[in-house]
């Protein structure tokens, strides 16, 4: 269900009339104050996807344009947060006083709830309806004092942003890692006469975000790091999207009952439609596709029954063709085996919980139907249940093909329909030939036998035709052969008559059976020559995750659930490694097992629980759960397994390589790390070594300040030379994975100082903005220091004396994200993963800044303590560190969004 319909139960006050933006309420004349506490006030709502939007303007643009038309109208409460454009709005409209109250120490301003009902007008502007109101009016709620408007009369025109519904708050929550505080009912909002969405896009937002237009420039790089994230902004538009749409269509479905439309208006989630190969395929494909999107882009399946008695006149190349199109309309293709197609198609429509089947009209003639009985179609549509059947029309409805042929082994229905052939056909021809008995002769009389022997064969094979055949005789000699009413025969003729009768009757009853046998099996193997070709095609595709090779076997067989099971061995060969396989498993085997990928609910947990297995390899098997297939089947399954064999060897051969890249990755580290120990370590170590020999020479007096100067300079040599070497034995720790990490609660407020301190003079002048009741980071604090440490000192090489670096700190979800902003030349968008690459220092020669380890190893030591250490964009020019690390208890985590002034709570 989507997200944006939980608990939206429709208010049964005001009935939805309008669920979009639409004009004003009928024209009429102006009424009294009296006139207007006699009827409830009319609700106008302008919602929004996320703060910024602009729904406050819109709201104060909509009351100047009422107030010059003449229409009474105040400003109960509006929040500007200091927009010079949204100020500039209030210019012309009377604005209400508001009320001071006074709260823990604090002074505060409400709306004067009072003034605004003693004032009486017409219509009144009332910001953030979503308000929690200071302690010492009358109600808690805003949205409660807007009800008390409504209630005296009063119209009212509001605002509130999509994440203040009550029902999206946890849904929201997930999306931002923001609990909001400030919610409304669903029912307040829904019942509004007019809900207008106020949109813009996630790019256009934080445009305006980036110039100042929301926040002050101390908040926005805040802002955009945390709430103001595209994905976020996206998923709160779709939410407000959606919610509109659910009104739209609860306004429809007011408008049809006013009106008593009877008719169904189709709407959709999963559309599944059923193609044959036929020239009816696009057509059917296209409407399908139309349904989806018109219901708000759903899911479109195309579906493919191979039946076992098959359809003569499929071409592989129109279904590939019909395929081709499913996939570019946004679709995908699926091919089933099944004996009785509306039954295949049911299972598979309910397997993917589709709401709506598409299927074509019949290309059977009338005469055709008559004859075979209710078609596919009209078979689904009576046992279809709760979902949808859409019966489609097209230029090759009733044109006629031709008639299936029997199946291999007929069914049971086939062969007691035979049986009752010959129970009712030949009595009634008996019957029919004795009145005839002066007319025809004897081989008129075998010749109208031997059709209804042919015509049983045709209905239940061969053996219900072996019986038609021997009563045929049986009747014949009793009834039509002298002398009648005994079984015995007079003349030789007629003994002769009636052996060749038999033996034809059985011949051909014979050759009919086979016919159905060889058809049976021809149209078989077509079947599964197909799902082997749409098998081959995924591997020619590239498709190889295993969870999707997994779901395509369950859908090809109709099996409840499947499983790809691994042994788990205790072996100590297997444990170090052993290149010897394991024995191949069977359903008998010890051990444990692993479920490698699975497809439907329940699937198999061991060998055991499975009704087919089939081995994968020597120590793998796929357990299928829900009947037991046939031998007919195994050749295929056999080949789904040899296709999970190869994949599972490609995922073994693909870790291999990933090993190899990174053995050759070390050796390019390695040789990159002697080319830069050649002067980025001779060159400390030599001016030590100049500085102590000078000292040591005993030919030289040394003043005290020329001794002073030289012991300085040995001492920065060697406390430089001792840096390098220890980031140089650090990323060799890491690249060996043997980096010793110790996390446990880190306190940023205390560390970061720390961190500074250890840059000296230049430290002091970062500014850090960390919340002090931003929660405890998971991690190693000396790994942690020194990561700030070089970052830091990263950013205050690069950036401009004149603007200072910004250490700023948020909780996002169960993380905290640390943000050293800085506003130097920043980083080329392609160039911002090479600067975390060892020895690398983007084309500067300047060797005396160091070997262009720092990043590299800062990302390295953040990875090894579990976080992420990535780089951006700064909004207005420069380079933003962002350093993500797990907090201790996500509970206690206080968002970047404040009150009314934050990102999650300012309209």
């Amino acid at each position: 269900m989507n997200p944006a319909r939980r608990g939206l139960v429709r208010p049964s006050a005001v009935p939805p009339t309008v669920a979009a933006p639409l004009g004003d309420p009928p024209a009429a004349p102006l009424p009294t104050a009296a006139a207007r506490r006699a009827r409830r006030g009319w609700l106008r709502v302008y919602l929004g996807a996320a703060p910024g939007v602009g729904k406050t303007f819109a709201m104060l643009a909509e009351g100047r344009r009422r107030a010059d038309r003449g229409t009474d109208v105040v400003v109960g409460f509006a929040e500007c947060h200091d927009r010079p454009r949204t100020e500039e709005q209030l210019d012309s409209l009377e604005t209400v006083p508001r009320v001071t109250r006074h709260y823990r120490n604090g002074t505060f301003t409400e709306m004067d709830l009072d003034a605004v009902l003693a004032r009486n007008p017409e219509v009144a502007l009332v910001d953030e309806l979503a308000h929690t109101n200071v302690p010492g009016g009358r109600h808690d709620k805003r949205w409660e004092d807007v009800v008390e408007l409504l209630d005296a009369g009063i119209n009212v025109i509001t605002t509130v942003n999509i994440q203040h519904l009550e029902s999206l708050n946890d849904v929201v929550e997930k999306i931002t890692g923001v609990p909001q505080r400030e919610t409304v009912p669903d029912d307040v909002v829904r019942a509004a006469n007019q809900i207008e969405l106020v949109d813009m896009s996630p790019e256009s937002l934080r445009r305006r975000m980036a110039h100042g237009n929301i926040y002050g420039p101390e908040k926005v790089d805040a802002a955009l790091s945390n709430y103001f994230r595209v994905g976020n902004l996206t998923a709160l538009r779709e939410l407000a999207l959606m919610w509109v749409a659910d009104r739209v269509e609860e306004g429809l479905q007011h408008y049809r009952d006013e009106h008593a439309i009877a008719e169904t208006w189709e709407t959709r989630e999963r559309v599944v439609v059923a193609v044959t190969g036929g020239p009816e395929g696009e057509t059917l494909i296209r409407r399908a596709a139309r349904i989806a999107e018109r219901t708000g882009g759903g899911d479109l399946l195309a579906v493919h029954v191979a039946r076992s008695d098959g359809l003569t006149g499929i071409s592989p190349t129109a279904l590939a063709h019909q395929r081709r199109l499913v996939e570019s309309l946004g679709g995908s293709y699926h091919a089933v085996v099944g004996d009785h197609v509306p039954t295949a198609l049911l299972d598979f429509a309910r397997a993917e919980h589709a709401t709506q089947l598409v299927l074509g009209v019949s290309r059977r003639g009338r005469l055709a139907q008559s004859l075979t009985g209710p078609g596919i179609g009209a078979t689904v549509s009576r046992h279809s249940g709760d979902i949808d059947v859409h019966i489609v029309t097209h230029e090759h409805a009733a044109g006629g093909r031709r008639l299936p042929a029997g199946h291999a082994d007929l069914s049971l229905r086939r062969r007691l329909a035979g049986a009752l052939a010959v129970l009712v056909l030949l009595p009634a021809l008996t019957v029919g030939l004795t009145g005839l008995r002066t007319v025809l002769t004897l081989p008129s009389q075998i010749l109208s036998y031997l059709v209804v022997v042919i015509g049983v064969a045709l209905v239940g094979g061969l053996y219900p035709a072996l019986v038609a055949a021997i009563a045929a005789s049986l009747l014949i000699n009793y009834f039509f052969v002298p002398p009648i009413g005994s079984l015995t025969i007079a003349e030789p003729n007629n003994i002769v008559a009636v052996i060749v009768f038999l033996l034809v009757a059985a011949a051909v009853s014979a050759v009919v059976g086979l016919a159905a046998r060889r058809t049976g099996q021809a149209a078989r193997a077509a079947a599964e020559a197909e799902t082997l070709s749409v098998l081959a095609g995924s591997v020619l595709r590239g498709e190889q995750a295993l969870p999707a090779l997994v779901a395509r076997l369950r859908e090809t067989f109709g099996m409840e659930s499947v499983a790809l099971l691994q042994r788990v061995t205790d072996q100590p060969d297997a444990a170090r490694g052993s290149p010897e396989p394991a024995p191949a498993p069977t359903a008998f085997d010890g051990g444990g097992w692993i479920t490698v990928a699975c497809a439907g609910p329940s699937p198999c947990a061991n060998p055991r629980e499975a009704d087919t297995i089939m081995a994968v390899g020597d120590t793998a098997l796929l357990a299928l759960r829900g009947r037991t297939l046939p031998a007919t089947d195994q050749r295929v399954l056999a080949a789904f397994a040899a296709h999970t064999a190869t994949t599972l060897e490609q995922q073994r051969l693909a870790r291999g390589a990933a090993q190899a890249r990174q053995l050759a990755e070390l050796d390019r580290v390695r040789t990159a790390l002697l080319a830069a120990v050649s002067h980025d370590l001779r060159t400390p170590l030599a001016a030590a070594k100049a500085a102590v020999s000078g000292l040591a020479d005993p030919g030289v007096t040394w003043s005290d300040h020329d001794r002073a100067e030289l012991l300085a300079t040995a001492d920065e040599s060697l406390d430089r030379l001792t840096g390098l070497v220890h980031n140089l034995l650090d990323a060799s720790r890491l690249q060996a994975g043997a980096m010793p990490v110790r996390v446990r609660a880190v306190a940023l407020a205390e560390l970061v100082p720390i961190a500074l301190a250890e840059l000296g003079p230049p430290g002091s002048a970062v500014v850090v903005d960390i919340p002090q009741d931003l929660p405890d980071v998971t991690a190693d604090p000396e790994l942690l220091q020194r990561v700030m440490v070089n970052i830091t000192a990263n950013a205050l090489h690069h950036a401009p004396a004149s603007s200072p670096i910004l250490i700023t700190a948020s909780a996002f979800h169960d993380r905290v994200e640390i943000r050293v902003i800085d506003r130097g030349p920043g980083v080329p968008d392609d160039a911002r993963d090479a600067i975390f690459v060892p020895f690398q220092r983007l084309g500067d020669t300047d060797n005396t800044t160091g070997i262009g380890l720092g990043l590299a190893l800062s990302r390295g030591l953040t990875e090894a303590m579990g976080g992420t250490l990535t780089a951006d964009h700064t909004p207005g020019g420069g380079l933003t560190m962002t350093l993500s690390l797990p907090a201790v208890a996500a509970t206690t985590r206080t968002p970047v969004s404040g009150d009314e002034s934050s990102p999650a709570e300012a309209g």
